[in-house]
């Protein structure tokens, strides 16, 4: 909005956090959710903090890297909630059932669902680091200079996580039959 001057008056900050949610909620809850053991309303309630530490950045501290600093924030605040977790009880992942996930789909979108769930049930028998590199790359898509700093390596090593990662999931899957 133009100012009486005829300058242009800076975008209000709860536009640039509101477009910043639009854009990234979906797949922090689908981050933190996996960090957490799947616990979606953990991953929600993380997703959630992150987002009002942003409201309380400056605009021009945070810049463009706005997904690399959300990621990061969560994958911070994750690791934080698992070791609360581990001090007050131990859990194990599996117990926790998921029906929505293995909810039934008739023909393609079964045959495509299984073929995912396949793919990340070798996912989830990679090292962490390859996980977390594959899944902040392929899930969020981040580039590997932003999963570098959400991870705190090296790009170059991010690349090798990934490169390893892969090579490992296809060499998994080729000796079962399947593609990746």
């Amino acid at each position: 909005m133009p100012s009486p001057e005829g300058e242009r008056m800076p975008e209000p900050k709860t536009h640039w956090i509101q477009a910043a949610l639009a854009r990234h909620e979906a797949d922090l809850v689908r981050y933190a959710a996996q960090r957490l053991g799947g616990d979606l309303d953990r991953a929600r309630d993380v997703v959630q903090e992150a987002f009002l530490r942003l409201c309380k950045e400056r605009r021009e501290d945070v810049g463009a890297r706005v997904a690399e600093w959300l990621h990061r924030v969560v994958r911070n605040l994750a690791i934080d909630a698992r070791r609360k977790e581990s001090r007050m009880m131990t859990l194990n992942d599996e117990d926790h059932a998921r029906p929505d996930e293995r909810a039934p789909r008739p023909g393609a979108a079964l045959e495509q669902r299984d073929a995912v769930a396949q793919v990340l049930e070798r996912l989830d028998a990679l090292p962490e680091k390859q996980r977390e590199a594959l899944r902040l790359k392929l899930q969020a898509g981040l580039s590997y200079k932003e999963i570098a700093a959400v991870m705190d390596e090296t790009v170059g090593n991010v690349g090798w996580l990934i490169h390893v990662g892969l090579k490992a999931l296809r060499g998994k899957l080729a000796v079962e039959g399947a593609e990746l």
